[in-house]
């Protein structure tokens, strides 16, 4: 009864799915969906694990008795140790159940400020000790106007850190431009002394509602992301630089619109085009949606970029990250570089956690993130 139960909810959920696809404004069936799906099926498959591995302890014991006839004693301590592995397999089953339960009630709200300090010798006098604020992906449709608080609390604790310039990169909505309007008046009321920048990530472009060929309206839909973005005092940069001045130093800022490996994302970052106004030796700071340009890309690239921001993998949401310890997700199978600070060929990458979430919805042990840098001369 129990197997048709569950081959019965995942049926529903991947019927539910299909339906989906061609109603991408039901973003409560696809919440209720995914919920459904982890809540349940996640902690089955941790107990069904468990009870499988005691199945194949019992066949090792069964094939070793064969060969040495076991005591009456030993075979009265079986069901004993079958009970106890049945409720060894419940106790890890509820870990995954009540930790996804809280992700969805409590973890998607639970902001969280992550600091670092980043030295380089070449970075003009006037920038040492500069603050850098940064968030990214917070996919609005996905938040309901009943948790404006919650989101409103996110954007306070952004605006105690009192960045010097702030940065978003990309992602601003699921699929459409007009899922902003409700979140403005909020979203205006961030503040960052020199400015405040912000890119494209391939979700703003509307590819998974129109369809990957409808570029007119992808267009149309960057047009009100730009219009938008523009009204909340946000520089959408595209494919372009510009330069941040501080006592007659500076440092310049490059964003590009989205560029990811493989085939399904859109390519149009152009860091050639976004970069040929800059001369060989300036310090730049490139936003980036997809940390995969990183390594295809901008490590590489002839003019220096010093620190890379990106987002886009959102930790997938789920995970574990205790500091010095372990930093686990699924989605470093799929990205390597998936969350927090990387160094490579002498140049930094920051890949933020998100802010918002898509599709399931919830964060567990990967926590919506406030990322602070600041920028020290060595």
């Amino acid at each position: 009864m129990w197997i048709g139960i569950s081959i019965g909810i995942l049926l529903f959920v991947f019927t539910g799915l299909f339906v989906i696809i061609s109603d991408r404004e039901n973003k409560g069936l696809m919440h209720f969906l995914l919920g459904l799906f982890m809540t349940v099926c996640v902690p089955k498959t941790v107990l069904a694990l468990t009870l499988f591995l005691g199945d194949i302890f019992r066949l090792i014991t069964f094939l070793f008795k064969k060969i040495s006839p076991a005591s009456s004693g030993e075979k009265k301590f079986l069901p004993d140790r079958r009970k106890a592995v049945s409720t060894i397999g419940l106790g890890l089953a509820s870990i995954p159940f009540l930790s996804v339960t809280e992700g969805i009630a409590w973890g998607k709200f639970d902001f969280r400020v992550r600091k670092i300090s980043l030295s380089f010798p070449d970075l003009p006098d006037e920038f040492d000790g500069y603050k850098i604020a940064q968030i990214s992906d917070t996919h609005l449709g996905s938040f309901n106007l009943e948790d404006y608080d919650k989101v409103s609390n996110g954007i306070k604790l952004l605006n105690e850190q009192s960045p010097d310039l702030f940065f978003f990169t990309g992602d601003s909505v699921n699929n459409y431009a007009d899922e902003m309007k409700p979140w403005l008046p909020l979203l205006k009321t961030i503040k960052a002394k020199d400015g405040k920048y912000s890119i494209l990530g391939n979700h703003d472009y509307g590819i998974y509602a129109f369809g990957g060929d409808d570029i007119t309206s992808q267009q149309k839909n960057i047009e009100n992301i730009n219009r938008y973005h523009d009204e909340i005092g946000w520089k959408l940069l595209q494919n372009e630089s510009v330069k941040i001045e501080k006592g007659g130093q500076f440092l310049n800022v490059i964003g590009v619109k989205n560029w990811g490996a493989g085939g399904h994302f859109p390519k149009d970052g152009d860091l050639d085009m976004a970069a040929q106004n800059i001369p060989d030796g300036e310090f730049n700071i490139l936003l980036s949606h997809d940390p995969s340009h990183f390594d295809e890309k901008v490590k590489v690239f002839p003019k220096k970029i010093h620190l890379t921001l990106s987002g886009h993998t959102h930790g997938m949401q789920f995970g574990i990250e205790i500091p010095g310890i372990i930093k686990w997700s699924p989605v470093r199978y799929r990205y390597p570089k998936w969350a927090g600070l990387y160094q490579d060929n002498g140049r930094f990458l920051y890949v933020n956690r998100g802010f918002g979430y898509i599709g399931f919805p919830g964060r567990v042990g990967i926590w919506p993130e406030i990322t602070v840098i600041e920028l020290k001369k060595t």
